[in-house]
């Protein structure tokens, strides 16, 4: 698709913003917080995270963030989306709630909403309570009662400040992480007890929908997905067909059934015959069908390319959705090889056409996207990050965004990962994506060029499309 040169107006009201998490930014804090899942991987595992760095402090947010928020000022924002910590309202999972956590949000939703930065809250970010984690945490529906509960209080103590609530961010990422392919705790290879965990996840979800109803509050509620478009090496029909596998796996798996509130019946249908289904009580597919979200968060960072299978797949090997293809590097690909991510911008229109078609169009807002790059302290020139490679990733997004709504996508906002560099899971501060930069030594946060872009871009709604940035 050719993109004229041209002024992108985008509509009234859109959101500007940013996204992280607790476990990413807060630090520990002084509130009680218990420990997560990632305590528990740091304590097996620190090898595994980037320089040895742990979540004690990341940056920091607990103590300053009357200081961020005047930065998130700074940078244009009109939106805010954060995580709340289940481990920090309830340090054992459930329980008795944190009297000193829910002072902390209160100021934190407080403050943002008295300067003009509407809160978008996520409910669940990678960050289970460990104590729910030793319970067998997505497995074990004692925990699904449990993090109910804990929404249900937040939903009850912080409605009145937070404008747009989700109940998960990209909940196949623990599922992948953990439970397949080995990069988040408790680091299992199991595809049956991922399927389970998928499918509580799911009901999970569905059943917080059901209490934010109940409380009658005058926002809205959602899910968040990374979605990423799935593009077949070509139009010979195998390769058509691997693709289908993949967009079934990897985005219909969560988006069918908490947008229209049914499993796909081609996935019920590879599990059945592979014998990898979840225990699924009576109820609960009624519960996801009467409780489907009523806004859609997408995180998009890189297409997936796939093709048919040239081997043979080994029956005794664990169970993989590469069963039913393998991946398929495009020749001439943009590419940020700091992360190991494709990118193609055109893939955000396509996902939100997709929206359009085939999801009734549902209220959606690019809830990620972002560019991670190392040691950006090679392009400090005058004390400040000169990231035009940043500035020219979020152009090229915005431009096929722009495109989308143009064609009648229902697309509300945009938010960029993320707002100050931060801890970024095993890679912890390996990769930089914030609009402001900062030093790990002294906390010091300084407005990267992308940051100053980035004011401009929200108070014009928009910004001059000279054409595609390649410089990557």
């Amino acid at each position: 698709m050719k993109l004229k040169p041209q002024f992108l107006s985008f509509p009234q009201d859109f959101w500007w913003g940013s996204a992280w998490s607790a476990e990413q930014a807060e630090g520990r804090g002084n509130t009680g917080k218990g420990r997560t899942q990632w305590d528990m991987s740091w304590d097996k595992y620190p090898n595994r995270f980037h320089h040895g760095i742990n979540t004690d402090v990341t940056t920091d947010f607990f103590n300053r963030y009357p200081e961020d928020i005047q930065l998130m000022k700074q940078t244009g924002h009109n939106s805010f989306r954060i995580s709340i910590s289940w481990a920090r309202m309830f340090p054992q999972g459930d329980g008795e709630v944190c009297a000193e956590a829910i002072v902390f949000y209160r100021k934190v939703l407080g403050e943002l909403t008295q300067q003009g930065i509407k809160p978008f809250v996520n409910l669940f970010h990678f960050d289970m309570p460990e104590a729910m984690m030793l319970k067998g945490g997505w497995e074990n529906r004692e925990v699904l009662a449990a993090y109910v509960n804990y929404c249900d209080v937040c939903f009850r103590e912080f409605g009145d400040l937070v404008y747009r609530w989700f109940t998960f961010n990209e909940p196949v990422v623990p599922v992948l992480g953990g439970y397949l392919e080995d990069f988040h705790y408790p680091n299992v290879v199991d595809f049956k007890r991922a399927a389970q965990v998928a499918f509580t996840t799911v009901l999970a979800s569905a059943m917080a929908v059901r209490a934010f109803k109940s409380h009658g509050l005058n926002s809205k509620i959602g899910v968040i997905l990374n979605l990423s478009p799935s593009y077949p090496r070509s139009e010979n029909p195998a390769d058509v067909q691997a693709a289908k596998y993949a967009d079934l796996f990897y985005n219909r798996s969560f988006l069918d059934p908490s947008v229209k509130g049914a499993f796909p019946a081609e996935l019920v249908e590879v599990l059945k015959k592979h014998d990898q289904m979840p225990v699924i009580e009576e109820g609960d597919l009624q519960i996801i069908a009467e409780n489907t979200v009523q806004i859609l968060g997408i995180n998009y960072y890189e297409p997936r390319r796939v093709k048919a299978r040239l081997t043979a797949v080994d029956p005794n090997s664990p169970f993989m959705p590469e069963w039913f293809f393998e991946s398929y590097v495009m020749p001439g690909r943009k590419f940020n090889p700091y992360r190991g991510w494709e990118i193609y911008e055109e893939g955000i229109y396509d996902l939100c056409v997709d929206i359009r078609d085939n999801y009734g169009n549902i209220e959606a807002y690019i809830s990620e996207n972002g560019m991670g790059v190392a040691d950006e302290e090679r392009f400090i020139q005058d004390g400040q990050v000169q990231d035009s490679y940043r500035i020219g990733f979020i152009q090229n997004h915005l431009a096929y965004l722009h495109q989308a709504i143009s064609e009648g996508c229902n697309v509300k906002g945009y938010h960029l990962w993320t707002f100050i560099d931060c801890w970024s899971w095993l890679n912890t501060y390996k990769n930089r994506y914030g609009l402001i930069a900062l030093d790990l030594k002294t906390q010091q946060r300084t407005i990267k060029k992308s940051g100053e872009f980035y004011k401009l871009l929200s108070q014009n709604n928009g910004f001059e499309f000279e054409g595609l940035y390649t410089q990557f």
